[in-house]
């Protein structure tokens, strides 16, 4: 997987400068010189012309402007000010000028003379002894198992009950029946487990690695293993969250995949619509403790994609969160108001763009029970079916379930799971490619752009499959990072205009709504994590738009691009930016943040390699990379389908051995297959980097250096989703190369370079926080080491780019983008994107009055949802 993102990203909160911390600093005179003797030092010249661009004139870039940030704040006679502040003020001169009204010494006895209190470092993380992490572990892994001890028995005796069945209609019947009390099952669990061990959620924190925090994993990880995840979209889902303890509304829509585990603290009122990969889990891991709250929506609320909403947040009837927007702890949008940004601020974009239709509570509940009657009567019974028919038709399966467990050792066997694995691996990849470039183009006839249709009908249905085909992440994840990528797009459907073959002009994850309305100009780059949101929806409708991203643009990481964005040719869209839906058409410019601001579009040192990427010097070093690029692939193909003969090898030695062992050999394969699947590829990761260490790059992305890269990325790595929250997942990031510490709690962390990344002892990682050590722009690749100190915590989605450390006992807020080169202190608390140093806690309540806010606006939304 390919982690992108532009040079020029910077960091800043959006304020203005501020002061010294002490509440006083220099003239403006003497700001000027301090700060041009620093910056001097740091560019390693004699002197720096007060009036001097920092990019045009001085030639620095963003990890320099950030190493002078650093500097200054490490300097109590100068005020801080972040790397916004050195966009807008891009000089000495204008800098010390800024700086000027807040760094005046102030007249005695004057307002102004009154200092501000600092704010109290926070406490210190009370680290849990290893006795009760190594105790946890234990537990969860004793819990793992008996699960799928029960879980197997039940499969193996609904199977023999199936295959006991004689003719088509028989077995049909029996895999209706089987299946259903299977999902029923699988479904009730959690509900029955939530309200045995947890009864009703209440505001509370306790300890990770305890107890009560072994029952919250396990209510948890039921919650994410149920059957229910695939209604999502379906009113059905609303309907399990109701049993689960949440207080939600008619008419409510919930598009986000993100399945919320303290759901009695979740209100949603009516009508309102959550769209996809927004968080509202109600919990949040903080210095090493579980905290649990309330989120609250009212009524005909609308919130955007990619937001994260903290404990404790509100949002009022009628009011909107944009799109790569979050709510920290203790924010509330009132009534009516529309809010975007991280943190979120007052805005006035109308997000919901798509009018109301027709959809009472009849269409809903007939699209709710025909889902499930097609779930239970047409794809599980075929899947079991198709199993049993698999088990019957292929020869090796039935050879092996007569056999001795002596023959699991014969050459016969290893040439069964030979066959068997390449043809069930291959066949996949073909007929799976045929469909997509088919299927998706007929359901595709049923819709016009820009039409407005209501949800919960056929054409709802039809465009849900179209996005759930065309978003498959295996196809993207084998051509991404290539040339090839190019011509698999275009086939799905994208309009990529003239292309200009990069050899890099796709990541490996790609997402969109319909691939039929999704347009790319000429010579534009997209970077790993591109949502393109060419589907709108409101409460009872949606429509789809075609959203067009303009030609010579670069795209970084993690954004979300929507139908109508206010961007024309070559912009730099940076890592996490909101990109905008109002005012002016950008060209030529970067964009950072969210809001966004603009930034220079590129800066020197990204122009180095630009000689290679024109005429017979790319010709020839793209022909080379084209031919890394397939052996990359082919070699991970063979990975995968060595990976897949393994499995089908353990398949077969349980048939042989099931006749011995009986029902403890369904138990033990999953517990198997998970540990071999961790172990296999963390071997096959350390093989490609030769079981050394990356090293700090920057090069052309037609240099060998970086094809190494791509190749890494592409190691499968979706299964370390299945430890989070757990010791076991420590372990595995150490196989990586991970330089971790001890009795760290990782709840779904990402770390893309594993052997440039150092994480401290008891560090705390929520859930969606990812620490890349990388990033590109254009032709211009760059690497390097992050560290976090002990103690450290990321917030809920928060993104740490490379060259970053963070000081022990240091805070990121949730959402937070903290750019290349930053150095937070020891214990201090940043929040932001993108982050810069707040006064409060980040994710903190700001004040009592705050809190009041939020538990009225929570009381608030209850009754309108109990209205």
């Amino acid at each position: 997987m390919v982690e992108k993102s532009a040079d020029t990203l910077v960091s800043g909160p959006g304020a203005s400068p501020a002061a010294g911390r002490d509440g006083s600093g220099p003239a403006a005179a003497d700001t000027e010189r301090e700060l041009a003797t620093v910056l001097a030092d740091l560019l390693h010249l004699d002197d720096v012309a007060a009036d001097s661009h920092f990019f045009t004139g001085l030639g620095a870039n963003s990890m320099l402007m950030a190493q002078f940030c650093a500097r200054v704040r490490k300097r109590p006679d100068l005020p801080s000010f972040s790397m916004k502040d050195i966009y807008r003020h891009p000089s000495v001169r204008e800098l010390a000028a800024a700086l000027a009204p807040a760094g005046t010494a102030p007249v005695p006895g004057s307002a102004a003379a009154t200092a501000t209190p600092a704010a109290a470092p926070p406490a210190p993380v009370v680290p849990a002894s290893t006795a009760a992490y190594v105790l946890c572990g234990a537990v969860q892994l004793l819990l793992f198992l008996g699960y799928s001890f029960v879980s197997g028995l039940a499969a193996a005796r609904g199977y023999e009950w199936v295959s006991d069945g004689s003719g088509l209609i028989q077995i049909y019947l029996r895999s209706v029946a089987a299946v259903s009390a299977g999902f029923f099952g699988l479904c009730a669990f959690p509900v029955a487990a939530k309200w045995i061990l947890i009864g009703r959620w209440t505001p509370r924190e306790f300890p990770v690695w305890s107890a009560a925090y072994l029952r919250f994993w396990l209510v948890k990880v039921l919650l994410h293993a149920n059957p229910m995840i695939l209604f999502i979209g379906n009113p059905l889902y609303v309907l399990y969250l109701r049993a689960l303890g949440a207080r939600i509304g008619p008419g409510v829509t919930i598009l986000s995949r993100t399945v919320p585990v303290c759901t009695d603290l979740l209100t949603i009122g009516a009508g309102t619509v959550v769209r996809k990969d927004s968080y509202l889990l109600c919990y949040r891991a903080h210095a090493g403790r579980i905290q649990t709250g309330r989120v609250t929506l009212g009524r005909d609320v609308f919130v955007g994609e990619k937001t994260v909403l903290d404990i404790d947040s509100s949002i009022g009837d009628g009011a909107q969160l944009g799109h790569t927007s979050c709510l920290y702890r203790g924010q509330a949008v009132p009534d009516g108001q529309r809010w975007h940004g991280s943190p979120a601020q007052p805005a006035e974009t109308d997000y919901l763009r798509v009018a109301p239709a027709r959809c009472g509570t009849l269409r809903r509940a007939c699209f709710a029970v025909c889902g499930l009657l097609q779930m239970l009567l047409l794809y599980l019974p075929l899947t079991v079916g198709g199993v049993y028919m698999l088990v019957s038709a292929i020869p090796a399966f039935g050879k092996w379930l007569s056999r001795q467990a002596d023959g699991i050792t014969s050459t016969e066997f290893l040439l069964d799971a030979l066959v068997v694995s390449a043809l069930l691996f291959f066949g996949f990849v073909v007929v799976g490619l045929a469909v997509l470039m088919t299927v998706p183009r007929l359901l595709n006839r049923l819709f016009e752009p820009d039409r407005v249709y209501p949800l919960y009908g056929f054409r709802y249905a039809a465009h849900r499959a179209v996005a759930r085909m065309t978003n498959l992440r295996f196809y993207a994840w084998l051509f991404g990072d290539s040339s090839y990528i190019v011509p698999y797009l275009s086939g799905l459907g994208y309009d990529l205009s003239r292309v200009e073959q990069t050899g890099s002009n796709f990541g490996t994850e790609v997402a969109h709504e319909t691939p039929f309305l999704v347009s790319v100009g000429s010579g534009t780059m997209v970077a790993d994590g591109l949502s393109v949101l060419n589907a709108e929806y409101s409460s009872t409708s949606f429509r789809v738009s075609r959203a067009t991203i303009g030609a010579h643009n670069f795209l970084g990481n993690n954004i979300a691009f929507p139908a109508g964005a206010r961007t024309g040719e070559n912009c730099l869209l940076a890592t996490k930016v909101m990109v905008p839906l109002d005012g002016e058409v950008r060209s030529g410019v970067g964009l950072l943040g969210s809001p966004s601001f603009e930034i220079p579009r590129t800066v020197e040192r990204d122009t180095r390699f630009d000689h290679l990427r024109s005429g017979d010097e790319l010709r020839l070093r793209l022909t080379a990379k084209n031919r890394y690029n397939l052996r990359s692939m082919a070699l991970m193909l063979l990975v995968r389908w060595l990976h897949a003969f393994f499995l089908t090898a353990f398949g077969l030695a349980s048939l042989t051995l099931y006749g011995t062992l009986g029902h403890l050999v369904v138990a033990g394969y999953l517990a198997v297959t998970l540990g071999f699947s961790a172990a296999y590829y963390a071997l096959v990761e350390r093989c490609v980097i030769r079981f050394g260490s990356l090293r700090p790059e920057l090069c052309s992305i037609y240099d060998r250096r970086f094809w190494l890269h791509e190749r890494l990325w592409k190691v499968p790595s979706e299964y370390l989703n299945l430890f989070n929250g757990t010791p076991f997942k420590n372990l595995v990031w150490r196989m990586l190369g991970v330089r971790l510490g001890r009795r760290v709690f990782d709840d779904g962390c990402y770390m893309t370079e594993r052997t440039l990344s150092t994480v401290g002892d008891d560090c705390t990682l929520n859930a969606g926080s990812k620490i890349q050590c990388h990033s590109q722009e254009d032709g211009t690749f760059k690497s390097d080491h992050s560290t976090l100190g002990t103690g450290c915590t990321l917030g809920v989605g928060a993104h740490v780019h490379y060259g970053v450390t963070l000081g022990d006992g240091a805070q990121l807020a949730a959402d937070s983008f903290l750019m290349k080169g930053e150095e937070v202190p020891p214990y201090a608390r940043w929040g932001g994107n993108p982050a810069a140093e707040s006064p409060d806690a980040p994710g903190e309540p700001r004040g009592v009055q705050a809190a009041v806010a939020a538990e009225a606006s929570s009381a608030n939304g209850a009754a309108a949802t109990a209205g």
